[in-house]
Parts: structure tokens; sequence; C-alpha cells
């Protein structure tokens, strides 16, 4: 039994719109998907998972703070003719893998790496257990799984190193879409790798599922942009596996939509590896943003440093759980998690729920949470110097979340998410 999921009889539930939506689109949607026959009997056993245990509410503990069920109102349909804009990439010089509307579009070639689309790859038979859910609770999972249309997948040839980045871009202007970036990194690697999650004006349904595989002896980064409108809905999940003495810096900036989760499951399995998370939540609106974590520490003489700095303002609600795991053998664990909070408003809410499972003894981890306002004291220091109320504002929220984007090393990087931060902060701040 999952020990996340509380006894119940989902069965006995009446379904929601979203959740029969969800169901009965699949006798529609399953003619037009890829696979073979063991990839449909994969994607049937995700869809009965989602039937029997319906989507996740408050009674299941990892979505106890974003209860799915009531959050998840209705389900935008699937739409063929959804159109939509190319969209430049974050980094100038970067090779640009686009998904728009669920399907794959211009291939490019990097050296050093072998670029399949997820369409084909499901075609050739030989991908059914890609298709495997987390569990009962897995509900990002078990979505994507049943509707997965297209994505791209990369293998990275050990001793590559990329002078350019590679940006994934999953582009949803309307409707719905169920996306997978499966990417499996050789030793001896250095890469940057931009994935962009963009909606458009209209109601959008999406999920994203990536799986990235990192050898011995390399150095990731790895960085999720999420922008989305107040009408999109966005589910992802990225799960990882490092190797020994690799590194990877993963920075993940929401900056829109109407419901998001995020979540990060993360195996540290190799002895000298590093695993460093950076998020930034920028939250306004009535919008609900999920960033849930699970860090498994699994060896011995390991890393990781999570930072989580969150700005609400208006009436949005943010959520942060994360979970530290360090196994018995995993002595020499160093592991410390910080989620720090910023509300601009009275109506604004953010539960953060830091937690450590620790078995070992010879270890140094810790975590810790703060939720407060903006320093009166400050604010009025910068108006009684002439500036505006709404600057003033604007730069002490730059002051709270500054050193989190300044971390990352490629400072055309940094300028282009301050950007981001800049427009966000006109509209709200």
């Amino acid at each position: 039994m999952n020990m996340n999921v509380i006894s119940q009889n989902p069965a006995s539930k009446i379904r929601t719109p979203a959740e029969n939506a969800l169901l009965d689109a699949f006798a529609v949607r399953v003619g037009d998907l890829p696979g073979d026959t063991e990839v449909l009997s994969a994607r049937d056993n995700a869809l009965e998972a989602l039937k029997i245990n319906g989507l996740p509410g408050r009674r299941i503990e990892t979505w106890h703070y974003t209860d799915l069920r009531t959050l998840l109102r209705s389900v935008a349909p699937f739409d063929a003719n959804v159109t939509h804009k190319s969209v430049a990439p974050l980094l100038d010089s970067s090779a640009v893998l686009t998904v728009a509307n669920g399907i794959a579009q211009k291939s490019v070639q990097v050296e050093g790496v072998r670029v399949e689309a997820i369409r084909d790859i499901l075609g050739q038979g030989i991908a059914a257990h890609t298709l495997k859910v987390r569990g009962d609770d897995d509900a990002i999972g078990q979505i994507n799984a049943a509707y997965a249309s297209d994505g791209w997948g990369l293998s990275v040839a050990d001793g590559t190193e990329l002078e350019q980045a590679i940006e994934l871009q999953n582009l949803q202007p309307s409707g719905q879409s169920h996306v997978r970036f499966p990417v499996k990194i050789g030793s001896n690697v250095k890469a940057t790798f931009v994935e962009r999650q963009i909606g458009g004006e209209a109601e959008t349904f999406a999920t994203s599922v990536g799986h990235v595989t990192i050898a011995d002896n390399s150095e990731i980064v790895w960085v999720i942009v999420r922008e989305h409108t107040d009408l999109s809905t966005q589910l992802s999940q990225i799960n990882v596996t490092i190797g020994e003495n690799s590194k990877l810096i993963l920075f993940v900036m929401n900056a829109g939509g109407k419901l998001v989760r995020q979540e990060i499951n993360v195996d540290v399995q190799g002895e000298g590896s590093d695993f460093q998370l950076r998020t930034l939540n920028l939250l306004g609106g009535e919008t609900v943003t999920d960033v849930t974590m699970n860090v498994g520490h699994l060896v011995e003489n390991t890393t990781s440093t999570e930072v989580v700095r969150n700005v609400v303002t208006d009436k949005a609600r943010g959520i942060f759980q994360g979970m530290i795991r360090v196994a018995q053998i995993a002595q020499k664990t160093d592991a410390k998690m910080a989620c720090n909070t910023l509300l601009l408003s009275d109506d604004a809410e953010f539960a953060a729920k830091p937690e450590l499972e620790i078995f070992a003894d010879d270890v140094a981890c810790g975590h810790g949470a703060t939720v407060r306002e903006i320093e009166k004291d400050h604010l009025f220091y910068l108006m009684a110097r002439g500036v505006p109320e709404n600057a003033a504002r604007g730069l002490l929220v730059k002051a709270f979340i500054a050193e989190v984007i300044e971390e990352l090393e490629n400072e055309v990087l940094v300028e282009k998410l301050e950007d981001i931060l800049q427009a966000w902060l006109e509209k709200h701040a």
C-alpha cells in the first residue's frame, strides 16, 4: 500500500466533471496516440489507476495542500486546430526543440546529442516501461502516461561539452496537451538545458513529465521557466538520478498559471555527487502554485542545498512541500533546505512543509522556513527619498530574491530571468 494514501474507497465517490472529462476522452483520443500494443497496455494501466484513485484530494498526504479534486473544476478539451506563434529562445544561441499543442516541431542537430521525437520512440515498441507511474498518488504520471502524444528524447554522448544551451519549449496556447522529455546524459558532460513551459491567453490544461539521468563526472545546469496565464493549468514532474561526482543545478522559476504543480524527484545515487535547487515562485491574482520536492541521498558523501524564495500578492496561494530522505548507508550526507516567503498583501497565503527523514547517524542536515512582509521602515526610507511606493516595493522584492537568480553564472541568462521578474513586478508589485 502507498503510505502517502489514507485508506478510502474512491470507487464510491461521485466523479467530478474534470474526472469525467479525463476518463471519457481516452476512447476518442486513443486512436491518435503513438505506440504499439505494449504501450497501449501501459496507457490502459495508467488510465485504470486514475479511474480507481480519482484525482487526489486533501486526504492524500502529498496533495493535502493542493486539493486537485476541488481545484481542477474543468479540463480544456483537445483541439487539433490550435495554432502557435514561435517563441525566441531565452539564450540567443540556443538549439531549440519545440513542442506545440502536444506535437514535436522541427528537429535540430547538435553535435554529441541524439535527438528523437517521443512519438517515434513510443512507436518503436521499446518504450512501454517509460510510462510507468510512481504510485497511486502520482496523478500527474497517470494522466501523462495515458495521454502523452509527443515530446523530445535526448541522449548526450560521453565527454560532450555543449557550448550552446539546449532549449526545450512546450507551447500550449489553448486546449490540452501531454508531453514528455526523457534526457540521458553521459559521463564527463558539461551542458545547460532550458525548459520553457509557455501558455496562451485561452484556457489550457497541460502535463509534462521529464526523466533526466546523469552519469558520472558531469556538470549540468537545468533551468525551468514557467510563463502561463491565469487561465492555464499546468502539472509538471521532473525525475532525476545523479551519478558519481556529478553536479546538477536545477533552477525553477514560476511566473504564472492559474493552477500549477511542479514535482521534483531527485535520487542522489553516486558518491561525491551534489544537487543544488533554486526555486523562485512569483504568485499573483487568485492563482495556486505548488512545488513538491523529494530528494533521496542513497550513498555516502553526497550534498544537496535547496533554497526556495516566494513572493505572493493579491489572493494567490503557494505551497512548498520538501522532503529530504537520507538512507542508512548514506553517511557523511550534507543536506540543507530553506523556504523563505514574502507576502505583499493581507489575502496572500503560503504553506511550507519542509521535512527530513534520516536513517544515518553521521550527517549534517537541516531545514527552515520563514514568512514575512515588507519592512515598513525600509519602505518609508525609500519613499522619503523620492522613490514612488510601487517602485520602492519592487526594489525591496528584488533585494529579497536577487541572490537566487545571481547564483547562476551565465550573465545573459541572469539578465533574461531578471527581465521576467521585472515584467511580473510591473504587473503585480
